[in-house]
């Protein structure tokens, strides 16, 4: 091994180590800090099963962004699930033998990047159309869509 590949994969581990260390604070830091407001909740399930399928419709479906804003819930849905799929095509570099699913997966993948570039732009273009949004935008939000548009394009771009 050398000189150089150690140095790589002692800056992977320590990269690696400084945001679990860091993510573990700021959860900690967070649980100690206190509420000042009541926030009303809709009704609460009351089941373990009910709490994993409203958990499970939120993260997958988007559910209260659907009920609140339809364009964004497009566009994020469109990034988060090209995404995904972008993802798993992906896997087949990581595993030996590939998965029966990331061969299905392989067709689908290769489209999947022109949907999430258009998730992003809609995103971005939101961004800069919306005048209570762009108020509130720091540039590291355009900083990071622009950075995620980039990868995607790349991507694109590469087959």
């Amino acid at each position: 091994m050398s000189t150089l590949t150690i140095i790589y994969a002692g800056m992977f581990y320590l990269a690696t180590l400084l945001l679990v260390a860091g993510l573990a604070f700021k959860i900690f830091d967070y649980s100690r800090t206190p509420a000042p407001l009541k926030i009303p909740t809709t009704p609460a399930p009351t089941t373990q099963t009910g709490v994993v399928y409203r958990m499970a419709k939120e993260v997958v479906v988007f559910e209260s962004l659907f009920k609140s804003n339809k364009w964004i819930w497009l566009f994020g849905w469109m990034f988060h699930f090209g995404l995904f799929l972008v993802l798993a095509r992906h896997l087949r570099y990581f595993t030996e033998p590939v998965w029966f699913w990331v061969g299905i997966v392989q067709p689908f993948g290769k489209y999947a990047s022109f949907m999430m570039v258009i998730g992003l732009a809609g995103l971005l273009a939101r961004r800069f159309v919306v005048d209570r949004v762009r108020y509130i935008s720091t540039p590291s939000d355009y900083l990071m869509l622009v950075l995620l548009l980039a990868i995607g394009v790349s991507g694109m771009l590469m087959t």
